[in-house]
């Protein structure tokens, strides 16, 4: 196929597709999925090799968040059954991350729900980061509590964090419809703060929640120019007690498209496979290796994920490898460790500066809120109408499958085991 050809050159060039481009791959059938997924494959290949890294979630504090996002268990008036607890205390948190590191996880993401921290709990979870980094030497820690206020990101820097997460979710146009506590403008500054006080970026993506193909096109633009390092693609989870409860319209085949099309935008960023690929990839999670360079392993925020055993086994049978804690994620040239080499297509800039790109025109460029965290929480971590199309395109593979969402009753909160 002509398309995927252009697409595989351009992404060893780090060079992004146009947008059209981009629409295409998703508009491909499901006959030329394992074209696509090859395709793609070859770009995460050159910039990631086999590697995949595995990330931990810690959920700090869940539920009864005040914001009304639509796709979130945790959600104000979700009725949906999941864990609620207040702030776990440093060593508890600890403990959590240890199991996570104890089963290969080279960072430790920690969540808690809500609009957004105070000063008090950032210091709160400034000490959380300074015990997870005393006990488990050479972890790197995400934190993920919502909006930013002044001087709060530098004060999670100072504390040992590395990055921080907030997802842009959907699209701009359609943001509204599916959160109105807080604007998709809230979103992009709070990554903003966290680049400028030095801290690497982690932003992506809910697919599912109705969205058009043009929407999904649009949000992963918008995450090229915000240029994070690392972009977590969630699937929605529909939980039962959500708006977004009966909103099943992913197939495995358009998970992998979707997956291509991210990769084929975003080249050299750490794509992750995040929260609902058990749920809508099912037995078809080892071809996203191929596309995906990162995986959280284990558990969620509020839902169970496969086990942790099985994770570890699938990477190993699909041919891939667990990145060692010693090994950068990155390309060099997004970390500027490759001499005589400016920055990479969508590479940020230093802390306070624009993030751009050099690699195309301006509205084709650059590679930014919880649910990338693994989804399912509030704004620390938006729907439109479902189309005719992304209905018959979820019943195409099988119909809905709630039966594979299961609340987590294990690990932080509880007195059960976590899975790792």
């Amino acid at each position: 196929m002509e398309l995927l050809g252009r697409l595989v050159e351009k992404g060893l060039r780090r060079e992004p597709p146009t947008r059209d481009e981009a629409l295409a791959v998703l508009a491909t059938s499901d006959d030329d999925v394992l074209d696509v997924v090859a395709a793609a494959g070859r770009v995460r290949r050159q910039w990631f090799g086999r590697r995949v890294k595995l990330n931990y979630l810690v959920n700090l504090k869940s539920g009864l968040c005040p914001e009304d996002c639509s796709y979130c268990s945790q959600r104000l008036g979700s009725t949906a059954g999941i864990l609620k607890y207040t702030w776990l205390k440093p060593e508890e948190a600890s403990q959590a991350a240890a199991a996570g590191v104890a089963g290969g996880a080279k960072r430790v993401c920690l969540v808690a729900s809500g609009r957004g921290p105070t000063d008090r709990d950032v210091d709160r979870v400034s000490r959380t980061i300074e015990t997870i980094k005393e006990q488990n030497e050479g972890v790197e820690v995400c934190a993920c509590l919502g909006l930013l206020s002044a001087g709060q990101a530098e004060k999670l820097r100072g504390a040992g964090a590395d990055a921080y997460n907030h997802n842009l979710n959907t699209s701009e146009a359609t943001y509204g419809e599916i959160t109105t506590t807080h604007t998709y403008a809230d979103r992009v500054e709070t990554v903003q703060q966290a680049q400028s006080a030095g801290l690497s970026a982690c932003s992506g993506l809910i697919a599912g929640m109705g969205e058009t193909d043009e929407d999904l096109v649009d949000v992963v633009f918008a995450l090229r120019e915000l240029d994070p390092d690392s972009v977590p693609v969630n699937f929605l989870i529909p939980f039962e007690g959500t708006p977004l409860a009966k909103e099943w319209n992913l197939t495995p085949q358009r998970c992998l498209r979707i997956l291509a099309m991210v990769r084929f935008v975003c080249p050299d960023v750490e794509v992750r496979l995040a929260g609902g690929r058990e749920v809508h990839l099912r037995t078809l999670q080892p071809l996203a290796l191929h596309l995906a360079n990162s995986i959280f392993l284990g558990d969620y925020l509020t839902s169970e994920g496969q086990a942790g055993r099985a994770d570890l086994d699938m990477i190993a049978d699909a041919g891939f490898e667990v990145e060692g804690a010693g090994t950068t994620t990155l390309p060099a040239h997004r970390t500027g460790g490759a001499p005589g080499e400016g920055p990479g297509c969508g590479s940020h800039p230093a802390a306070g500066g624009t993030a751009g790109s050099v690699c195309g025109p301006a509205a084709e460029a650059g590679c930014g809120s919880g649910a990338g965290c693994g989804h399912a929480t509030g704004p620390g971590c938006g729907s439109t109408a479902t189309t005719e199309t992304s209905r018959a395109t979820g019943a195409a593979g099988g119909g809905p499958r709630p039966d594979l969402v299961t609340v987590r009753r294990r690990g932080a909160g509880t007195e059960v085991a976590p899975n790792a």
